[in-house]
């Protein structure tokens, strides 16, 4: 059977993470593997699984090599975890490990497994870099040849440009048109300032910066590669600071998007751990809070008739629908930082009547939140962005948030992604 007699609920353990570093820096010289290895290790240190087979670790990276086909699996044979243990690679863009952490939930729920991991990793200090398709034509050629002439005939057609790198581009192969450039047309269209993306972005650095000086991230992220504390936090930013910064993407007049409130190229991994009520309490761990919702969405952003990264504005309200709740109804609210002027028109989106009406099949808006419970112990654009590994970063604070939040029922999830998809979920207090 699919699924056991009952559905269950799924608990969030706890998570840990190795802490986001800018790209081309305290990384450099590790890649994938390395650093979700070391996002599992600290999950079964914490939590004394050394030696025990797990139902699954689910996990993935947007950006790796091809010898990383069987990453997952790879990082369980060095994580401490019984051989036993499977892995399963993901990927959903910078949706990839709460997407994991769904998909693990699901089968926990469903009676499949009782526990599992989810995660994600990102590089971009360690990218593949190929050659041209011209060059692969001629060494497959040769390799295919059966005497030693048809072996040696494609290396006599080899030019210069044969041996230019092509790197990977933060690109939509559909338009040609970067994550950000996309982003600005969506600020043109929701006519989102300069002014109010720096200001996010200046609340983002002071919520990080806070919460690590508070101690909230402690026990959340372990020492990796000589860095203890995320590398990209600027506590002494300021308005003024964020204002001079040229624009990114749109480098005319009207351009908004820059460098100071739109995500780092981060490296990083996190990892989070889900179980069942009765595998936690069997072995006498917390219980942070539960998985209880998740869904995805994908918007046209190829035909024009949607911004790429406006999926959330419609999973979130199906799985409101699904709750049975309104938007109003959390205590805390995670919006994924890709660009802050991705929140905002995100947030706009659920405030417009007519948006709501006309694109999301509502009788009304959504409504406005209280800004003041969002993204509380810092964002992605001061934190990082390492893709894949956002969403479990994510799900294990917003998990102890909730668990040292007495008066606290339950706390949202929204993470846009390239692709013009989204995925969002909702935790609730134990």
């Amino acid at each position: 059977m699919l699924a056991g007699p009952a559905i269950r609920r799924v608990a969030i353990v706890g998570g840990q993470r190795i802490p986001f570093a800018r790209a081309h820096g305290a990384y450099a010289a590790v890649g994938n593997q390395d650093m979700l290895t070391a996002a599992l290790r600290a999950v079964v240190a914490k939590f004394d699984l050394t030696g025990q087979r797990l139902g699954d670790v689910i996990a993935g990276a947007t950006i790796k090599h091809s010898k990383d086909f069987n990453l997952a699996r790879e990082c369980v044979l060095s994580s401490g975890l019984d051989p036993h243990t499977p892995g399963l690679d993901l990927q959903r863009a910078c949706g990839t490990s709460l997407e994991a952490a769904i998909l693990v939930a699901n089968k926990i729920a469903l009676g499949q497994i009782d526990v599992g991991i989810a995660g994600g990793v990102d590089s971009v200090s360690d990218v593949p870099i190929v050659y041209p398709r011209s060059y692969r034509e001629k060494l497959l050629r040769s390799y295919r040849g059966r005497s030693l002439g048809q072996r040696i005939a494609p290396f006599f057609s080899l030019r210069p440009r044969d041996f230019k790198p092509v790197m990977p581009a933060v690109v939509e192969p559909r338009t040609g048109l970067s994550m950000g450039e996309h982003c600005e047309q969506m600020a043109k269209t929701w006519q989102i300032t300069r002014e109010a993306q720096d200001r996010l972005a200046l609340e983002s650095h002071r919520k990080a910066a806070a919460a690590w000086q508070e101690g909230f991230y402690a026990d959340l992220v372990v020492d990796y590669e000589g860095l203890s504390i995320d590398n990209n936090i600027r506590a002494d930013t300021s308005l003024e600071k964020l204002a001079k910064l040229a624009p990114s993407f749109d480098r005319s007049a009207s351009g908004t998007l820059t460098a100071g409130n739109s995500t780092p190229l981060t490296d990083g991994a996190s990892a989070v751990l889900l179980a069942s009520e009765e595998w936690a309490n069997a072995r006498q761990l917390p219980v942070l809070a539960w998985l209880a919702f998740g869904k995805a969405w994908a918007v046209d952003y190829v035909g024009g008739h949607e911004g790429l990264l406006m999926a959330p504005a419609y999973a979130v309200p199906a799985m409101l629908k699904d709750a049975g709740l309104a938007l109003q109804d959390f205590d805390f609210y995670e919006i994924h930082e890709a660009f802050e002027a991705q929140v905002l028109c995100t947030l706009a989106a659920w405030e417009s009547a007519d948006y709501c009406r006309e694109r999301l099949g509502l009788d009304r808006a959504l409504g406005a939140i209280d800004r003041a419970k969002l993204n509380v112990k810092g964002g992605s654009v001061a934190i990082g962005h390492p893709f894949a590994a956002t969403g479990t970063r994510i799900v294990a604070g917003l998990a102890k948030l909730l668990a040292q939040s007495p008066g606290a029922k339950r706390g949202l999830i929204s993470v846009c992604t390239a692709g013009g998809m989204g995925v969002t979920a909702i935790l609730e207090r134990a």
